[in-house]
C-alpha cells in the first residue's frame, strides 16, 4: 500500500517549464542565437541546461554565464507576470492530505521556488520540499527522489513519484520507485512508455495512485 507522495514540481504541481524555455530563448535571442525548441526538448531529457546548443555552437563561458543571469531575470519576470496554474491541483492535493504523506522534489533553484510559492497555498500540503541546492546530482540520477525516501523514513515501496517528463521519470525508476505520469503538452514528446501509469489530468490522480495498490 502506497503511504507516500513525492512529487515533482515544475509540469506537475505549476506549469513553469514553458516559461523557462522561454526565458533561455529570450537571452539567447539577445546575441542573435535561435533556440531550437525540439533540440531543447532533447537535451531535456539528460538534464542537460538552456545552453547545450550555444556551447555547441562555440559561445564561450564568459557570455553563457552574462545571458544566464539574463535568462534568470526574464523566468523571474515570468513567474510574476504569467499563468502558471494547473487545473485541480489544490482540490486534489486536499483530497490526498488525508491519505498520503507528501513532499516535493524539484531542480528548481531556491529564488524561483520562493517566488513560485509567495503567493500559494501548495506548500500546505507538505512535509518537506528538496530544491536543487539539496542535492548533489540532478535528476535523471536517482539522488532526488533517493533523498526524498530519506526525508520520509520511508521504502521505494511504499512510495510513489508523479512525473511529466522522461529526466524525472528516469531517475524515480532508478531510486527503484512507482512513478506516474501526469500528461503535459511541453513534455508530450518525451519517451514516457516506462512510467507505471499515466494520468490525463492532475485531477485523476487518487484513482491512479489506489490503482497501484490492485
Amino acid at each position: 500500500m502506497k503511504k507516500y507522495i513525492l512529487f515533482d514540481h515544475d509540469g506537475v504541481l505549476v506549469d513553469t517549464e514553458f516559461w523557462f524555455f522561454k526565458a533561455g530563448e529570450r537571452a539567447l535571442a539577445d546575441i542573435g542565437f535561435t533556440l531550437d525548441r525540439d533540440q531543447y526538448l532533447r537535451d531535456m531529457t539528460q538534464g542537460w541546461a538552456t545552453w547545450a546548443q550555444a556551447i555547441a555552437a562555440g559561445v564561450d563561458e564568459r557570455t553563457i554565464s552574462r545571458l544566464r543571469e539574463a535568462r534568470n531575470a526574464y523566468y523571474q519576470e515570468y513567474l510574476r507576470t504569467e499563468d502558471i496554474e494547473i487545473d485541480g491541483v489544490l482540490e486534489t492535493l486536499d483530497a490526498l492530505a488525508g491519505e498520503y504523506r507528501m513532499g516535493i522534489i524539484t531542480t528548481s533553484k531556491p529564488d524561483d521556488f520562493a517566488l513560485i510559492h509567495k503567493r500559494r497555498s501548495i506548500l500546505d500540503y507538505m512535509e518537506f520540499y528538496l530544491t536543487r541546492d539539496d542535492y548533489e546530482r540532478a535528476k535523471p540520477h536517482p539522488e532526488p527522489y533517493l533523498r526524498g525516501l530519506e526525508r520520509f523514513g520511508a521504502s521505494a515501496a511504499e512510495t510513489v513519484v508523479v512525473e511529466d517528463s522522461a529526466r524525472g521519470l528516469e531517475s524515480a525508476i532508478a531510486a527503484g520507485i512507482d512513478c506516474i505520469v501526469v500528461a503535459n503538452d511541453f513534455t508530450a514528446s518525451h519517451d514516457l512508455s516506462q512510467a507505471t501509469a499515466k494520468v490525463a489530468t492532475f485531477r485523476d490522480l487518487p484513482t491512479a495512485i489506489k490503482g497501484l495498490a490492485s
